[in-house]
């Protein structure tokens, strides 16, 4: 197995312009980590030069290591390894652009995030930015990948490789772009070297933009109040400061802006206590459709070609059709959805599990014949997408929910390949996959009726 330093080497996270990540493991714990070793792309060697490349390295790896805050990702370790300096950090599987499903074609429509959810991002991330202007750090590249998701769900700002600390002064040619297309605030692209945290809180807009109508502000063509039942015309005005192209016309630091979407927040959740007062007035959600065959209950490896086909899933991932559900709940804490014939439990595991201990936990459950069945096991993603809703707007929120809502992400029986499996995410609505030492939760099945 290589190794880079003392840790072993599980497998390449992604390659920037400075660096690899590896997901690298330490043998003594078997604790899993991140890793970021120098490996420059050429063209921003022979931009920067040698020297400065790894001057700005070195720089990434002090700013996250002094820098203790709740929502700013840790570096706990520095060192070398053939010449080459490499930190790692704390390694989190998931991230805001991997919740709202956006690629590489930036332009494409994404996932809109819950509104409460989108809020809890928002809100962690400019406290978490609040902290870096406080040291007179500067981020400039905020964007959903750079937002990873820890076990409890909450935000932690990650990658400072393009980080400015205040009065620093940076090497390189003047024309080199900093920061990401579309995110990157319109002064950044004129000169990058003289931005002030008002370019971060332009790329916050942005995000806000992205998570709660699932475009780019660029893309929308319309105001948000137009795209989203959940967004009035103040949002309007709160897009219109967060992205102006005026310096001036913007919040004038993290705390402002997260005391309006504070006030934004508090105005939406009035809104929904009204709602849900009124009588209901039929159901709201589309119509849906038994199923056509009994539902796939054999675990299968799938490609990621042919995931979407054999899935049934469109283009973010989310089913192409919604089974109709009939439950009914049990005192021994299972759910019968007489639609389909299966049996859940109502909850799930109660912490979250890598996917072997998850296959393990529903074995178990077996045979320790919980609520007098032997036959529990990992779900299939066709299993699990049959207890999918369309995503709610509106009314649906106020519905309590048929299952234990902790068990946000839930591991599938299916995999990827032999070290990467399928799981589903049950308040989003759509599949994904990842490697199977990623903790997420289980809910086992059972086809098996009692007397």
């Amino acid at each position: 197995m290589k190794k880079i330093g003392r840790y072993e080497v599980i497998g390449l996270l992604g390659q920037g312009g400075m660096g690899r990540v590896y997901k690298v493991r330490l043998p003594a714990i078997g604790r899993i980590l991140a890793l970021k070793q120098l490996a420059p792309a050429p063209h921003l060697s022979k931009l920067l030069g040698e020297e400065e490349v790894r001057r700005r390295f070195v720089r990434e790896a002090e700013i996250m290591a002094r820098l203790r805050h709740p929502h700013l990702l840790e570096v706990w370790d520095f060192d070398q390894a053939g010449g080459r300096p490499f930190f790692v950090m704390e390694y989190f599987c998931h991230d805001v652009g991997l919740l709202i499903g956006e690629t590489v074609r930036l332009e494409d429509p994404t996932r809109v995030v819950p509104f409460g959810r989108a809020m809890k991002y928002l809100g962690q991330t400019l406290e978490g930015l609040g902290r870096l202007h406080r040291a007179g750090i500067v981020h400039r590249d905020l964007k959903p990948s750079n937002l990873l998701l820890d076990d409890r769900d909450d935000i932690k700002i990650g990658d400072f490789g393009l980080s400015r600390l205040k009065g620093e002064a940076r090497g390189g040619p003047s024309h080199l772009k900093i920061g990401s297309p579309y995110y990157a605030a319109p002064e950044q692209t004129r000169d990058p070297a003289g931005v002030g945290p008002a370019a971060d809180l332009y790329s916050v807009g942005v995000v806000a933009h992205r998570l709660l109508t699932g475009l780019l502000p660029e893309q929308a063509g319309q105001p948000s109040s137009r795209l989203s039942p959940d967004l009035d015309e103040d949002w309007d005005f709160f897009f219109k400061r967060a992205l102006s192209s005026d310096l001036a016309g913007r919040f004038g630091g993290a705390a402002e802006m997260l005391a309006a979407l504070t006030d934004l927040e508090a105005a939406w959740q009035a809104r929904q206590e009204q709602i849900c007062a009124l009588p209901e007035a039929g159901d709201p959600r589309p119509a849906a459709e038994p199923p056509r065959t009994p539902l796939r209950s054999a675990p299968m490896k799938i490609g990621f070609k042919k995931a979407r086909q054999a899935l049934g899933l469109d283009a973010l991932w989310r089913p192409l059709r919604y089974l109709d559900h009939d439950f009914s709940p049990s005192p021994d804490g299972t759910m019968l959805d007489r639609a389909t014939g299966l049996t859940w439990q109502q909850s799930g595991s109660e912490d979250p599990l890598t996917w072997l201990e998850a296959k393990a936990y529903a074995a178990d459950l077996g045979q320790a014949r919980f609520a007098g069945r032997a036959s529990w096991r990992l779900p299939t993603v066709d299993e699990l997408v049959s207890l999918l809703d369309p995503t709610p707007h509106g009314r649906d929120f106020c519905l309590a929910p048929v299952f234990d809502a902790r068990q946000r992400w839930l591991w599938s029986a299916d995999c990827r390949t032999f070290t990467a499996a399928y799981f589903v995410s049950a308040d989003m609505g759509f599949v994904a996959w990842r490697d199977m030492t990623c903790a997420h939760f289980a809910r086992a099945v059972s086809a098996e009726t009692t007397g």
